[in-house]
């Protein structure tokens, strides 16, 4: 029996939440070695080679399937600026996971961040995405979560 998208959906996002926390692990136990600025460099660097290689290989593997080939592939450039929260996100994990905060509670006020952040974009429609309008529920979530956050910093007796 296939997967339905949204099944896919959510396998691919705990996998991602998974691999956030691996990545974030880490780069933090670099950053004590190091500093969080070199473990940030070097998360980043690995990351623009794989996507390379990966790029190539995409190009490699696969033919244009419609459209015109000039208009595919142009993407504006403020796209690619992604990368700098991306970055950010590196160095300050790095710094807070070595703190007392730790791992677990540093992903856990990530949560709280991205959930905010994500409402906040759903209202506006910024970044392109549709536009949403905001409930209740959506606060009680982002509650919920920093209830949550804070069981797992505090909670530790």
């Amino acid at each position: 029996m296939p997967m339905s998208g949204r099944s896919t959906d959510w396998l691919l996002a705990v996998g991602g939440g998974l691999l956030l926390a691996l990545m974030i692990n880490t780069n933090s136990l670099l950053a004590r070695h190091t500093t969080p600025l070199f473990a940030s460099w070097a998360a980043h660097g690995l990351g623009a080679a794989a996507a390379f290689i990966l790029v190539v290989l995409h190009s490699r593997l696969s033919r244009p399937r419609g459209g015109d080939e000039e208009e595919r592939g142009k993407a504006p450039l403020w796209f690619y600026l992604g990368g700098i929260p991306g970055a950010l996100t590196v160095v300050l994990a790095a710094i807070t996971v070595n703190s007392g905060l730790t791992l677990s509670g540093t992903i856990a006020l990530m949560l709280v961040g991205q959930v905010l952040f994500g409402i906040v974009l759903d209202h506006f429609g910024l970044l392109r995405t549709p536009k949403r309008r905001i409930v209740a529920a959506d606060f009680l979530v982002a509650l919920l979560v920093l209830v949550g956050s804070g069981l797992i910093i505090f909670g530790r007796g």
